[in-house]
């Protein structure tokens, strides 16, 4: 069976069809990034988009495009929670009844917002792939169209809306810097960028916990990833979808993987530098530039493919990137016991300019004398030459210190 293509014609269809229903989402300039890689960044901020992510423009024109029969009898589709969403909210815009499956432990803003937009969420699983399963069994039941979240030409052809836009806003790109998970959208844009300027390098990103694209390019197939762990659970996606893994494997020229820190410390900064709330997906492609600043041609692009992310997670988040960037120290402090050892230790802490954020005496020990004191202390500092200075200067008080990881 051949698989389907997707052609720039497809795509410059799509955009007359998307017009007066997705945002054409801004291109941000990123100083603090261009300062990192040596050379202009700008950041496409489809986090801003509708249902906040990049999602609506691939779900919306596959629901466009169905027959009214189709219509009639529903759709189904299976997603962590931004196809959800883009499904729910075309569903609507289109009188069309729509069921949602979501894996279990979801973001909670995401399965909220599907069903405010009035679709049917129903949980299975645990990860999207097995959300899938059970949506193509309802479909099977049912008479529902599945409504794939990458894996259909309809799918990849409305996510190249975004590389569209891209080459429009930013003529000069030389990269551009893409979420991948299944695939969709970093086809979608290959076909549109490539098709306009086919000299500008589209790069990959996923999370090293989740990367089936490294294996399944070498090996030539689609090949499952097998058990994934990370907290970017947008692209958390198991194996690639056919319709994008013909596209990638033809008009991406590089797939790289990203570690949690890098995703963390990249949605610190972007929170800080930046001022956009982006989800750990969302930030992959910044968290490339981060990890390898001198391997990206300038000007580059990174799209930022999502926003939704769950406030308690992103609480997590910010306290893991602070520690991935040096901006947490935790320390054990060995002190005699004695009045005032404590005050003095953060007498010192206190002149070299750390916050503390929590302190902790542990008097019994076998690592501890009769008259001694163990102190855990964890601060914030302004980063890792901050924290070397502040150990610097504790070392020359005298005082006996050590960092449990």
């Amino acid at each position: 069976m051949s698989i389907p293509t997707v052609t720039l014609a497809d795509v410059e269809a799509a955009h007359a069809v998307l017009a007066d229903v997705v945002t054409r989402t801004p291109l941000e300039e990123s100083r603090w990034l261009a300062d990192l890689v040596g050379g202009p960044v700008w950041l496409k901020a489809e986090n801003l988009q509708r249902t906040g992510s990049f999602k609506i423009r691939g779900a919306y024109l596959r629901m466009a495009r169905l027959t009214p029969e189709e219509r009639a009898a529903g759709v189904v589709a299976a997603s962590a929670g931004n196809h959800a969403q883009g499904v729910a909210l075309a569903a609507r815009m289109l009188g069309i009844s729509a069921r949602v499956y979501m894996p279990e432990g979801a973001p909670i803003p995401k399965e909220r917002a599907t069903r405010g937009y009035g679709a049917e969420v129903v949980f299975a699983g645990r990860y999207v792939d097995d959300a899938l399963v059970a949506a193509r069994e309802h479909a099977e039941r049912t008479g529902a169209v599945l409504i794939h979240p990458f894996d259909h030409v309809d799918v990849v052809t409305g996510q190249g809306t975004c590389g569209l836009e891209i080459v429009e806003q930013l003529p000069e790109a030389a990269t551009v810097l893409v979420p991948t998970g299944g695939g969709g959208l970093v086809a979608g844009i290959a076909v549109a960028v490539k098709g306009r300027r086919p000299d500008v390098r589209v790069v990959g990103v996923q999370a090293e916990g989740a990367a089936a694209f490294p294996t399944s390019l070498a090996r030539g197939v689609p090949t499952p990833a097998g058990a994934m762990t990370t907290m970017a659970d947008g692209i958390a996606v198991g194996c690639p979808g056919e319709v994008p893994f013909a596209v990638v494997q033809t008009s991406v020229d590089d797939v790289v993987t990203v570690s949690e820190e890098g995703i963390s410390r990249a949605l610190v900064g972007l929170l800080e530098r930046a001022k956009l709330v982006v989800e750990p997906a969302g930030a992959v492609a910044v968290a490339a530039l981060l990890e390898h600043p001198g391997r990206f041609a300038t000007p580059a692009v990174a799209v930022l493919s999502g926003g939704n992310i769950d406030p308690l997670l992103m609480g997590r988040v910010i306290r893991h990137g602070m520690a991935a960037a040096g901006r947490y120290l935790f320390l054990r402090v060995t002190l005699s016991d004695s009045p005032g050892g404590l005050a003095g230790l953060l007498a010192e802490l206190a002149a070299a300019g750390a916050n503390v954020l929590e302190v902790a005496h542990e008097r019994t020990s076998p690592t501890l004398g009769v008259d001694e004191v163990q102190v855990r202390v964890q601060l914030e500092t302004r980063g890792p030459a901050h924290a070397e200075a502040l150990l610097t200067r504790l070392g020359e008080q005298g005082l006996r210190v050590s960092q449990p990881w």
